[in-house]
C-alpha cells in the first residue's frame, strides 16, 4: 500500500500552473530525487504532501499510519536552547501532552483525574511515556551533546540537529527541501549515509548532483505543471530525458509542419474556400488553439561573462606562507605557484581556512611569515555567498547597471533589460526588489552582476547554492571556456569535478596541500590517515576523537561457512560482470534509445541494479579478505 497518493492534484498562482492534474504514488522506502527548473513547483509540491499548502483541485490522500516529518531547507537558529529541547521539539505534541500530565498529577479534583486519565491513554497510544529514550536513542545516533546550546554550534552541526527533530518523529516518510545548503563536503557525506540508512521513504530536493545520483532509487521531475517518473538514480534520469526531449521535438516539428500546411490551406482561393470541408476548418481551430496552449520550457540561462585583458603568466607565487589566529595555525608553511588560466578548487570544513586563503593571494591579508609574490595586470571579480555585494532593498535592475542604460559584454553593447533576461528575468520580474527574490533568483543576480565587470581572475564561494542543474551546467561550460584564472570554493562534489584542474585540500591543523584534479582525484591521492593521527573536532569545548583508535587485532581464521562463501564470490563476480557487460552493450546497440520509453527504462533499470550488485559483491569480497 502507498504511503501517499496524489490524484489530478493542481495548483496554480495566477494563470501560472505548477501542477497540472498530477498523479503521484510514493511507496514504503523508496529514496525519491525531485528535479526541476527553478520556479517550476518543486518547494510547492513538499508542501502540499506536508499540509501548508492547500491544492485548487484533485485530492491528496495519506495513509492514517503514515507519519510524515519534514527537514527543512533553513538551519534552525542558533539560540540559546538546548539540543536536546530542539530535538525534542519534534515531538512537541508530545512535550505539551507531558508537561500538562505533570501539571495535573498533582490536583485532585474529579476534573483533574478525568482529563488525566484521557492524557494517559492519549500519551500510551502514542509511545510518550518513552519521550526521553526516544531523544537519547537519536542524539546518540547522530553523535549530538543534548546538553550544548544551539548557539555555540556550526551550521553542520545545527543541521545535525534539525534532522534529530525529524528522525525523533520516527516517519514512514520524510521530505528534504535542499539539505545541502551552506554545508561542507564533510556533513554532506555524513548526511548521504544518515539518509541511505533510513527504513522509510524518501522525498527530496537538492541540486547537488552527487548526493541525488548517490541516494535515489526513483527520479520525477516537475516540467510545465507535468509530473513525470523516472526509473533509476540520477545518471539513469539524464540519459532517459535526453530521449524523451529529442522525441518531443521531433513531435512539435511535425506538429507545427501540419499546422503550417493547414494555415496555406484555409488562405487558397474562392473556389477552394467554397468546397473546403467544415470538419478540416473545425480541426485546423483545434490546432490554432493547441499550439497557442502550447507551454514551451522555461528559457534556459545564457550568459557570457566579460574579460578583461590577459593578466601575467604568473597570478601568485606562495613561499612557505602561515597565518594564525589567537595562536591557532590557519595555513601552516604552505607554497603553491599559481598561473594564469588555473582553475583550482579549494575544498575543506567549513572554518577551515578557505577564506583566508583567498584574501592572502588576494593581497588583502599578509602572511604572519613566509611570502607572498602576486601577478601583474590583475583584475579580479568576486561571488560572496553571502550575498554582500547586493542591495536587498533595490531592484535587479538597479543592481546591475549602477545607473547606465547598457552595459558592454566583450565589445557589444546590451541593454540591460536584454542582459537581464540572458540570466532569466523577465522585464516584470527584473523590476522586482531583491529582497523579494528566493535563492536560486538571488544567486542569478550576483552571477549577472559578476559577469558584467571586465575580470581575469573569478574568485566564486559556493556559487552553486540554490541554482537549478541546467543553470549549473551552463556555468560549469562558461567556467570551462574562460581563458582567465578560477579560485573556486565549493561543496559541490560533481561541479569541482567537472570543472577545476587542481585542488587546495584544507586538511587541518593549517595543513593545506595542493593535488592535481578534482574531488574524486583528492580522495584518490590523499594520504591514508592512521586512527592516532585523524583530526578531532570540538564541540561545546569537548574533544572527541573524528575516529577511535583500537589495537591492531592478530587476523582471525574465518568459520567454514564465511571460507566456503569467500571461495564462491570469485565465480559470482565474474558471472555479474559478464551480465553487466551484456546490459552495457545492449544500450550502446545503435537506436536503443529509439525504443518505446518503456523499454528502455526497464534495460536501464536493469543495468543500474546489475551495476549495484557488482558493487555489493566486490564490497563483501573485500570485506571477507580482510577478516
Amino acid at each position: 500500500m502507498p504511503l501517499i497518493r496524489l490524484d489530478k492534484a493542481s495548483v496554480a498562482f495566477g494563470a501560472r500552473p505548477l501542477l497540472a492534474d498530477v498523479d503521484l504514488l510514493v511507496e514504503p522506502g523508496e529514496r525519491i530525487g525531485l528535479v526541476g527548473l527553478n520556479g517550476a513547483g518543486k518547494s510547492t509540491l513538499l508542501k502540499v504532501i506536508n499540509g501548508h499548502v492547500a491544492l485548487d483541485s484533485g485530492e491528496l490522500w495519506i495513509d492514517p499510519g503514515c507519519r510524515v516529518a519534514e527537514l527543512a531547507q533553513a538551519l534552525p537558529a542558533a539560540d540559546e536552547r538546548r539540543v536536546w529541547d530542539v530535538v525534542a521539539a519534534g515531538l512537541s505534541e508530545v512535550v505539551a501532552m507531558r508537561a500538562e500530565y505533570d501539571e495535573l498529577a498533582s490536583q485532585t479534583d474529579s476534573a483533574s483525574l478525568a482529563k488525566l486519565e484521557s492524557l494517559q491513554q492519549q500519551l500510551e497510544a502514542v509511545d510518550g511515556w518513552h519521550l526521553e529514550q526516544r531523544v537519547e536513542r537519536v542524539l546518540t545516533k547522530l553523535k549530538l551533546d543534548g546538553e550544548v546550546l544551539m548557539s555555540s554550534l556550526s551550521g553542520g552541526w545545527r543541521r545535525r540537529a534539525a534532522l534529530g527533530a525529524a528522525l525523533v518523529q520516527e516517519p514512514d516518510l520524510l521530505l528534504l527541501d535542499e539539505p545541502t545548503n551552506h554545508l561542507d563536503i564533510e556533513t554532506i557525506e555524513w548526511l548521504e549515509t544518515q539518509l541511505k540508512e533510513f527504513r522509510g521513504g524518501l522525498l527530496f530536493i537538492s541540486h547537488d548532483r552527487s548526493l541525488v545520483d548517490h541516494l535515489a532509487t526513483r527520479i520525477i521531475e516537475l516540467d510545465r505543471g507535468v509530473l513525470t517518473s523516472f526509473t533509476g538514480n540520477y545518471s539513469a534520469y539524464t540519459e532517459q530525458k535526453q530521449v524523451l526531449l529529442e522525441q518531443e521535438e521531433r513531435q512539435n516539428a511535425l506538429f507545427d509542419k501540419r499546422l503550417a500546411q493547414e494555415e496555406v490551406w484555409i488562405r487558397q482561393g474562392i473556389k477552394a474556400r467554397r468546397t473546403r470541408n467544415e470538419g478540416r476548418v473545425r480541426a485546423l481551430k483545434a490546432m490554432r488553439k493547441e499550439r497557442s496552449e502550447r507551454l514551451g520550457r522555461q528559457g534556459k540561462a545564457s550568459f557570457n561573462l566579460e574579460e578583461a585583458q590577459k593578466s601575467g603568466k604568473l597570478v601568485a607565487e606562495l613561499e612557505n606562507a602561515s597565518v594564525s589566529f589567537a595562536g591557532q595555525p590557519v595555513i601552516h608553511n604552505f607554497s603553491a605557484r599559481i598561473q594564469r588560466g588555473d582553475r583550482i578548487g579549494l575544498i575543506g570544513p567549513n572554518g577551515a581556512g578557505k577564506s583566508t586563503l583567498l584574501k592572502l593571494i588576494l593581497g588583502q591579508l599578509e602572511p604572519d611569515s613566509g611570502s607572498v609574490a602576486r601577478g601583474t595586470k590583475l583584475e579580479a571579480a568576486y561571488f560572496d555567498q553571502l550575498r554582500g555585494q547586493l542591495d536587498e532593498e533595490k531592484t535587479i535592475i538597479d543592481n546591475i547597471s549602477e545607473g547606465r542604460e547598457s552595459i558592454e559584454i566583450n565589445g557589444q553593447r546590451r541593454h540591460i533589460i536584454g542582459y537581464l533576461q540572458d540570466f532569466l528575468f523577465s522585464p516584470e520580474r527584473a523590476r522586482t526588489p531583491v529582497k523579494a527574490l528566493s535563492g536560486g533568483e538571488c544567486n542569478r543576480v550576483l552571477l549577472a552582476k559578476l559577469f558584467s565587470q571586465p575580470a581575469n581572475l573569478l574568485i566564486l564561494d559556493e556559487p552553486t547554492n540554490d541554482l537549478d542543474v541546467e543553470t549549473l551546467e551552463l556555468l560549469e561550460e562558461i567556467l570551462l571556456n574562460f581563458e582567465g584564472t578560477v579560485l573556486l570554493v565549493s561543496h559541490d562534489r560533481a561541479f569541482l569535478d567537472n570543472v577545476v584542474t587542481s585542488t587546495f585540500a584544507f586538511e587541518g591543523e593549517g595543513r593545506v596541500r595542493a593535488y592535481v584534479g578534482g574531488y574524486q582525484d583528492w580522495l584518490r591521492q590523499r594520504p591514508v590517515v592512521k586512527a592516532a593521527e585523524k583530526p578531532t573536532e570540538k564541540l561545546s569545548g569537548k574533544t572527541a576523537s573524528a575516529t577511535e583508535e583500537k589495537p591492531a587485532e592478530a587476523k582471525k581464521k574465518l568459520s567454514y561457512k564465511l571460507q566456503r562463501e569467500l571461495d564462491a564470490l570469485p565465480a559470482q563476480l565474474e558471472e555479474a560482470e559478464a551480465a553487466l557487460e551484456a546490459l552495457q552493450a545492449k544500450t550502446a546497440e545503435p537506436g536503443f534509445y529509439e525504443q518505446d520509453h518503456g523499454v528502455v527504462s526497464e534495460v536501464l533499470a536493469q543495468l543500474s541494479e546489475q551495476e549495484q550488485k557488482v558493487e555489493a559483491l566486490m564490497e563483501r569480497w573485500v570485506e571477507l579478505e580482510s577478516m
